[in-house]
């Protein structure tokens, strides 16, 4: 049964339009001018005859060295992983302090709040100013419907409730903690329960370019909150790169508003023109058109447990679940002028954009640092300091260094090709705390040479790896690959 949406038969020019690649000429100029933004001196995007685009060293870098830092154009933290960490929703760093860090995560778990239940905390429990036991009743209330519940693991020792409250209200202090600082929390400008931030600056910035058409609190742009609550529990339920998807058309949005406001500046508003200005369209959606696209339905690799006769119903079932994501969303912040963004057409190529070009957004926790550090003092100083802290790691079990972990898509990082040996990779150094993708050079690059990233574990056989690889929608030709055919 063909799936259809309205708004690609009504648009369908503009859309093929926007999802047309840009010509390399502007490509270029488009990396270039993003470049100089970036701290990555050393590198230049130019046009490849068989991949499109790629990344050249325009310096020698020895191994080791800094390739590139890049900003994500979009990413989220996981939601299941929101329960053990406490992150900037915009830079992804640690914020708050050690003691709330595990405070909170404690607390959660004596409510029953699991990581794996991906459910919301709508609670403002990471006020400082506010108590603890006030008012739990949202999470209690979820844990009795069944919507949130879990049992203790085995291997952990529960602390007595009056010490994980006074972690969280911030009345305990763990010794040398304090070498372990962080920004203090900040709130959604918008009022909602659900992003915190690290500074002013990173609340604005996520306002303006993501989160005003995006939040649930009482000061949000979207038509309705109802709506937007629907979608992202939605997107809970089913896949989370449905967030992604609408960061991604929020971010359009926003941007098409201010390019907007900047051309008609000063005319009066009598001049505007009620008809939707797709040239205004095409500038605001520019930095998503320069992200690899394929349909999320056509490239999303089929899952282990389904037989290949399924195939073609299984794609059809993936087309459906992001139709059914789409109309939620378009209840929560559709808009006119942007309408094409809204199209199952675009919306399944933005998603299959991460689907194919997502790096993993990881940054590393301070808590696990912490008790590294503990682990380290001499024998002089640690027992006595032990007898605070021991109790609290047994309570965390495994879990004390779990880290932020969610997906992003870098724009430059996108632009790095494969290899199955590869000459850079990946790799958050030591001083790399927020969720800049890192990229450092595994070996001598030389001036000219193209840097290289392997998208897949490159140490598997071939026929393995060209399986995995087709995923992406092609077969690999590099020279580890021609050696062994």
């Amino acid at each position: 049964m063909e799936i259809i949406c309205p708004i690609d038969a009504q648009y369908s020019e503009q859309i093929a339009a926007l999802l047309k690649p840009p010509p390399p000429l502007e490509v270029q100029k488009y990396f270039e001018e993003l470049l100089a933004t970036r701290q990555c001196d050393g590198i230049k995007v130019k046009p490849t005859p068989r991949h499109g685009k790629g990344v050249y060293a325009e310096t020698d870098f020895k191994e080791e060295d800094l390739v590139l830092k890049d900003q994500m154009l979009a990413g989220a933290q996981h939601p299941s992983n929101k329960v053990d960490c406490l992150v900037c929703s915009y830079c992804f760093c640690f914020v708050g302090s050690i003691e709330l860090q595990i405070g909170r995560k404690l607390y959660l778990e004596q409510l029953g709040v699991s990581p794996n239940d991906e459910c919301h905390m709508q609670k403002d429990c990471y006020n400082s100013d506010s108590s603890v036991g006030e008012d739990d009743s949202d999470v209690e209330d979820q844990q009795v419907s069944g919507e949130c519940s879990s049992s203790p693991s085995k291997d952990k020792i529960s602390l007595p409730k009056d010490v994980v409250e006074s972690l969280f209200n911030g009345e305990m202090r763990l010794p040398y903690s304090e070498k372990f600082s962080m920004p203090p929390i900040v709130s959604c400008p918008g009022g909602c329960k659900e992003n915190y931030y690290c500074s002013k600056s990173c609340a604005e910035a996520d306002w303006e370019s993501f989160h005003s058409l995006l939040c649930t609190g009482e000061g949000s742009k979207s038509l309705s909150t109802k709506a937007l609550q629907k979608f992202i529990e939605h997107a809970n339920d089913t896949n989370d790169i449905f967030l992604l998807a609408a960061k991604v058309i929020s971010f359009t949005i926003l941007r098409h508003k201010k390019l907007k406001e900047s051309r008609h500046e000063g005319k009066g508003k009598q001049v505007i023109s009620e008809s939707i200005d797709f040239s205004l369209l095409g500038e605001a959606w520019k930095p998503v058109s320069m992200g690899y696209k394929r349909r999320w339905w056509d490239c999303i690799a089929l899952p282990a447990d389904v037989d290949g006769s399924d195939e073609a119903s299984f794609r059809m079932q993936i087309k459906e679940l992001a139709l059914t994501s789409l109309q939620l969303l378009k209840e929560a912040i559709f808009d006119e002028e942007c309408q094409p963004l809204f199209s199952l057409e675009i919306y399944g190529n933005i998603i299959g954009m991460f689907e194919l070009n997502n790096l993993d957004l990881v940054v590393e926790s301070p808590v696990e640092d912490y008790f590294l550090y503990i682990d380290d003092l001499p024998l002089s100083e640690k027992g006595e300091v032990e007898q605070t802290t021991k109790p609290i790691l047994d309570a965390l079990g495994d879990d004390y260094s779990i880290c932020c972990q969610g997906t992003a898509f870098f724009p430059l990082q996108s632009c790095m090709n494969h290899s199955c040996r590869p000459n850079a990779k990946a790799f958050k150094r030591e001083e790399d705390r927020d969720g800049q993708a890192t990229i450092i050079a595994l070996q001598p690059i030389a001036k000219g040479e193209e840097i290289t990233i392997s998208y897949i574990d490159e140490d598997l056989p071939f026929e393995e790896r060209q399986a995995l690889l087709a995923d992406y929608g092609f077969r690999c030709g590099c020279s580890k690959c021609l050696e062994e055919t």
